[in-house]
């Protein structure tokens, strides 16, 4: 299992996990769901208590992500296989994220 906090303006939003047999979910952390200014993170991910599930990376998080020859050379300098979706979005969004919204590493659980 690998997750990752998610920042909105630098501030912490939720959690994003990839569970062992691939699936995924975003938590919405209980703070910024208690702040009534505090927006959703997308409009597909509306702020709720209950976790989001997917079998596959929620498009707002796939839509952050590079592709042809920069996602190619990314993936060969950092050693990610091109399919590892979560990895990739651990080296490109942590820093330089379109947007307001960042993504950085948890250690693995």
């Amino acid at each position: 299992m690998r997750s990752a906090k998610i920042l909105f303006k630098n501030k912490h939003a939720g959690i994003l996990t990839q569970h062992d047999d691939g699936t995924f979910t975003f938590q919405y952390d209980t703070s910024w769901l208690e702040d009534a200014g505090k927006p959703p993170i997308s409009l597909g991910l509306p702020k709720q208590q209950e976790p989001y599930h997917s079998d596959f990376l929620f498009p707002f998080f796939y839509n952050m992500l590079p592709e042809g020859s920069n996602k190619q050379v990314i993936c060969q300098l950092n050693q990610i296989d091109t399919d590892d979706y979560f990895g990739l979005l651990m080296v490109t969004a942590k820093n330089d994220a379109i947007g307001a919204v960042r993504v950085q590493k948890i250690n693995d659980i």
